[in-house]
C-alpha cells in the first residue's frame, strides 16, 4: 500500500501481528536471567503492599522458600493470582484515578510475563506509538507531534478514551494475545490476572473487563488493544501520534477533522468496545490543546511550550514545599525543592520558551526567600541576619522593622542582597534551563 507521496505507508512496512510464539514461553518465563531482571525491577519500582500486605523488601526472603511451589503452578498452569488492591490516587487535572495494586508476588510474575512478551511484541507496535516501549520516550511524542504542525497539519483531532484501562473487553485482548501466543498456560496466567478481581473496603469483587493499572503486564496490553487502532490510522494514511491512550491526529482542516472524528467514534465503540469521551475530545487548533504536558505556538515553525496547567501544577506543588509554616530548617526546604525541580525540569525543560523557564526561576527563589524571612520571626533576629549577611545597618534596621508581609519584603533590595541567588545555588537549589 503506498501513501499520497508514493512510498510505502507504515502499515504495510510492518507485520499486523506478529507470528504466533511456537516455543514453550512459560520456561523462558520461569528462566533465571528472566526472573532475576524482573526481581531487580519491582524493587526498583518499589511501590505499595497488596492485599496480602507483603513489602517489596520481603520478597526475595518469600521467593527463596517458595519459589520451587510457585515455579511449578506456573509450568502446570495452575497458578492462581490474588485479587489487586484497589487504591485511589489525584488526576492532576482532578477527580481520582482508580489503581489495582497486585500483591508484590504478583507484580514479580507479571513483570517477568511483561518482559518476554514484549520483546516480542514491541518490534512489531506501530512507529506512531509511544507509550510503555523500551527507547520510547514522551519527547519524542511530542517532537513528533510539532513536526506534523509544522508540515503544515494545523488542525488536531484529540481523541480522549473514557476510562480506558477500566472497559478493555476481555475477550477481545485475550483474542489479540491469542494470536501471538500459542502456550495455553501463559494464556490461561494472563486471564487469570485479568479477572483476578478487586479487593475494596475489605470486599472483593469479580471482573469481567478492564486491565487495573498498577500491574507491570497492564500497559503492555494495553498498547496490544489499541495496536488495531494504530493501524486503522495507518491504512488511512493519517499522521498521528499516540501515547498510551492519549491519541492526536493531525489533519490539514476543521472540516477533515470532524469526519476524522466522527469516523473514528464509530471504528471505537463498535470494533474495539471503547468509548470516545466527548467532554475531553475535540477537533480544535494544536495551539488550543495540550499533550502530555505541553503545547505549541501558533507559529508557521511552531514551539514547544508548557501547558497552563501544568505551569499551574507546578506553582502549586511549589507553594506545598515552601509554606511559610512549616518549621524545617533551610537547608532541608531546599533539599526538597531541589529534588522535585530536577525531575520536573528534566520532563519540562523540553520546552522552547527559555523565557518562561526564568520566570519560574525567579518565582522559585522569591518563594524561598519569603519562607527564610518567616522563619527568622522576630525584628531583632530579622536586623542581625541581614547585617550579617552583608546588609548596611540602616538598610537592614528599616526592612525588619517594614510592616509588609514576607511576599512582598521578598523582592527588596536588602533581602535579595542578604539571599542572593548565589546563595540558593550554594546550598544545591538547580536551575531550570532548556535542555
Amino acid at each position: 500500500m503506498a501513501d499520497a507521496q508514493g512510498t510505502e505507508s507504515p502499515a504495510a512496512k510492518r507485520q499486523p501481528e506478529s507470528p504466533a510464539d511456537t516455543e514453550p514461553l512459560m520456561e523462558a518465563v520461569c528462566k533465571r536471567e528472566n526472573l532475576w531482571k524482573a526481581l531487580k525491577q519491582v524493587q526498583a519500582n518499589k511501590g505499595s503492599a497488596g492485599m496480602d500486605g507483603m513489602a517489596v523488601k520481603q520478597l526475595p526472603a518469600y521467593l527463596a522458600q517458595q519459589w520451587p511451589v510457585i515455579r511449578e503452578q506456573l509450568l502446570q498452569g495452575t497458578y492462581h493470582p490474588q485479587p489487586v488492591k484497589r487504591v485511589e490516587i489525584p488526576k492532576p487535572d482532578g477527580g481520582m484515578r482508580k489503581l489495582g495494586i497486585p500483591t508484590v508476588v504478583d507484580r514479580f510474575i507479571q513483570q517477568a510475563v511483561m518482559q518476554i512478551l514484549q520483546g516480542q511484541w514491541d518490534r512489531t507496535f506501530s512507529q506512531h506509538s509511544f507509550g510503555f516501549r523500551p527507547g520510547c520516550r514522551a519527547h519524542e511524542a511530542v517532537a513528533t507531534a510539532q513536526q506534523h504542525i509544522a508540515d503544515g497539519y494545523r488542525w488536531v483531532v484529540d481523541i480522549d478514551l473514557e476510562k480506558f484501562f477500566d472497559r478493555v473487553n476481555h475477550d477481545r485482548l485475550m483474542a489479540a494475545v491469542a494470536k501471538r501466543v500459542q502456550d495455553k498456560r501463559l494464556l490461561k496466567l494472563i486471564r487469570a490476572f485479568l479477572s483476578a478481581g478487586v479487593m475494596e473496603h475489605g470486599l472483593v469483587s469479580p471482573t469481567d473487563e478492564g486491565t487495573p493499572q498498577g500491574g507491570p503486564l497492564s500497559p503492555l496490553l494495553s498498547n496490544l488493544v489499541l495496536d488495531e487502532l494504530d493501524r486503522e490510522l495507518e491504512q488511512r494514511g493519517h499522521r498521528f501520534v499516540r501515547y498510551a491512550d492519549d491519541c492526536n491526529i493531525y489533519v490539514h482542516s476543521e472540516r477533515a477533522g470532524q469526519r476524522v472524528m466522527e469516523s473514528l467514534g464509530r471504528f471505537i465503540s463498535r470494533k474495539l468496545k471503547l468509548k470516545v469521551n466527548a467532554a475531553k475530545s475535540a477537533v480544535a487548533r494544536p495551539w488550543e490543546r495540550k499533550f502530555l504536558g505541553f503545547t505549541f505556538t501558533a507559529n508557521r515553525q511552531p514551539k514547544r511550550r508548557i501547558a497552563p496547567k501544568a505551569l499551574a501544577r507546578f506553582q502549586q506543588k511549589v507553594r506545598a514545599l515552601t509554606q511559610r509554616t512549616r518549621t524545617i530548617r533551610v537547608e532541608k526546604r531546599v533539599e526538597e525543592v531541589s529534588s522535585y525541580l530536577r525531575g520536573w525540569g528534566s520532563d519540562f525543560g523540553f520546552c522552547q520558551t527559555p523565557s518562561v523557564l526564568a520566570s519560574l526561576n525567579s518565582w522559585v527563589r522569591r518563594r524561598l526567600r519569603s519562607f527564610q524571612w518567616k522563619q527568622w520571626k522576630r525584628g531583632r533576629r530579622r536586623f542581625a541576619e541581614l547585617v550579617q549577611r552583608g546588609v548596611s545597618r540602616y538598610s537592614a534596621a528599616i526592612t525588619a522593622g517594614a510592616a509588609h508581609g514576607p511576599w512582598r519584603l521578598s523582592r527588596c533590595p536588602a533581602l535579595q542582597q542578604a539571599l542572593p541567588d548565589a546563595f540558593w545555588e550554594h546550598l544545591g537549589l538547580p536551575r531550570l534551563t532548556v535542555r
